[in-house]
């Protein structure tokens, strides 16, 4: 008789059936816990938001309330890091410098190809990054110390009679706010004079006490200063004016066809970032700007909610820099 014909042999067939069962759970179930860190449980530590403009401008507001409500969506905290300089150069040199594990966030805005377009860059805007998520766009305006002017024709009659002498805040050369400027320039006819600061917001403030008179911005970063008599709007660089402030002309109604200039805001993360966390980064921040308060914050804010795929974003940011490439070299605007 064969040893298995027993029931003793039976019974320790069974045994070992059981036993290998057992074995290859064990297996599956250690597999998936050595992938669970990056797929099932991400995130397990706090994400680094790099913002690469000071606080107080209009990437850093935006940064900081997507941050906070991100972070209460993902269970981890969002720690801001603003490194500001060079026209946000600083942080996407950082932010490039990154592990791509998904723990470090970029925040971009239009700035960010306005520089590839100037300048050579140590990262490439279009490869070293993965987009991942938009957040809103907002119309440029000319914002004014109370007091200097009222309308973009006395603004352009002062620069006409004093041709250079007119400064006007910037982030930089190749900025948001450089661009504005230069584009008015054409537009008008006139000679204003680009002033660098480290970021929007200490352009803001030298604004804001007088120390220069002018500067072109988003609406969403000077609105709470116009709002409490600090500063005034005297146009609107867009197409149709903002429903926010109703009562103030565009530039184009102002008599100078050919001036619009939007500013959007987004997020990116080093390339390389494993395709299930860039997903749910997606889906969560997409979730934010969706949420009904935060439109409701946004537009309040004269900015308007927008929910690019990755894909559009990443066409949004390669057109961005054919366009702003094509006004620099009209302009003249190059650095090496």
């Amino acid at each position: 008789m064969n040893y298995i014909d027993t029931e003793e042999g039976r019974m320790n067939v069974q045994v070992r059936s059981r036993l290998q069962v057992l074995a290859v759970f064990a297996l599956c179930t250690v597999a998936l816990q050595v992938t669970a860190p990056v797929y099932g449980a991400y995130p397990d530590k706090p994400i680094r938001m790099i913002v690469p403009f000071p606080p107080g401008g209009s990437n850093d507001v935006l940064g900081r309330y997507v941050g906070q409500k991100l972070g209460e969506r993902l269970g981890e905290q969002i720690v801001i890091d603003n490194r500001g300089g060079a026209n946000g150069i600083i942080g996407a040199e950082l932010a490039a410098n990154s592990p791509a594990d998904g723990y470090t966030l970029l925040m971009v805005s239009t700035s960010y190809v306005m520089n590839a377009a100037v300048r050579k860059l140590s990262y490439n805007v279009e490869k070293t990054f993965d987009p991942i998520a938009t957040v809103a766009s907002s119309p440029n305006c000319i914002v004014v110390h109370p007091g200097f002017v009222n309308t973009v024709q006395e603004l352009v009659e002062r620069a006409r009679a004093q041709p250079g002498k007119i400064l006007y805040g910037s982030t930089g050369v190749g900025g948001f706010n450089h661009f504005g400027g230069e584009l008015f320039n054409k537009v008008a006819k006139v000679k204003l004079t680009m002033v660098a600061y480290k970021g929007g917001g200490p352009a803001m403030i030298d604004v804001m006490s007088g120390q220069i008179p002018m500067m072109f911005s988003s609406i969403t970063q000077v609105l709470p200063h116009v709002r409490n008599g600090k500063l005034k709007i005297i146009a609107v660089g867009a197409a149709k004016r903002s429903p926010v402030i109703p009562d103030v002309p565009t530039v184009i109604e102002s008599g100078f066809p050919g001036y619009e200039v939007v500013v959007w805001w987004g997020f990116e993360t080093p390339a390389g970032v494993p395709a299930a966390i860039q997903r749910k980064l997606t889906r969560e921040i997409n979730a934010v700007v969706n949420d009904p308060e935060a439109k409701k914050r946004l537009l309040a804010d004269a900015a308007e909610p927008l929910t690019l795929t990755p894909a559009q974003f990443r066409k949004m940011i390669h057109d961005g820099v054919q366009k702003w490439k094509a006004v620099a070299d009209e302009a003249g605007i190059h650095l090496h």
